[in-house]
């Protein structure tokens, strides 16, 4: 199946793809421990040194899985551009609306599925 959008238009979404790829690629980098390759910080041995520390890793961990599951997405989507599906809905194989897809390029379904999924959770 071929995207219904135009070219040009999916020039556009690539382009905007590749670039968060390569944002959230260099947020993800600040994330790594250089040395230990974790997302730990070090603070030192004492026990307030070590609370802030805690602290910091959950607040960190938390970033992290938002800035990994946006990746997938951002993969997600780009592996439908090289299946040539990228604008169809996955579950009603439908199109998607341009304007949806600008505002997020990551999406995979109409907006008419999403809203009858997410009425279901």
């Amino acid at each position: 199946m071929n995207s219904p959008l135009s070219k040009e238009f999916l020039a556009d979404i690539k382009k905007a793809l590749d670039e968060q790829k390569t944002r959230l690629t260099n947020q993800l980098a600040e994330f790594t421990n250089k040395e230990s390759g974790t997302a730990f910080p070090s603070y030192g041995e004492g026990e307030d040194e070590s609370a802030e520390e805690v602290a910091t890793y959950d607040a960190n961990l938390q970033l992290v899985d938002t800035l990994n599951s946006e990746m997938r997405d951002v993969v997600d989507s780009m592996s439908r551009f090289e299946k040539g599906t990228y604008g169809v809905c996955k579950y009603c194989q439908k199109p998607i609306d341009e304007q949806r897809l600008r505002a997020r390029p990551t999406s995979s379904s109409c907006v008419a599925c999403k809203k009858a999924l997410t009425q279901e959770l």
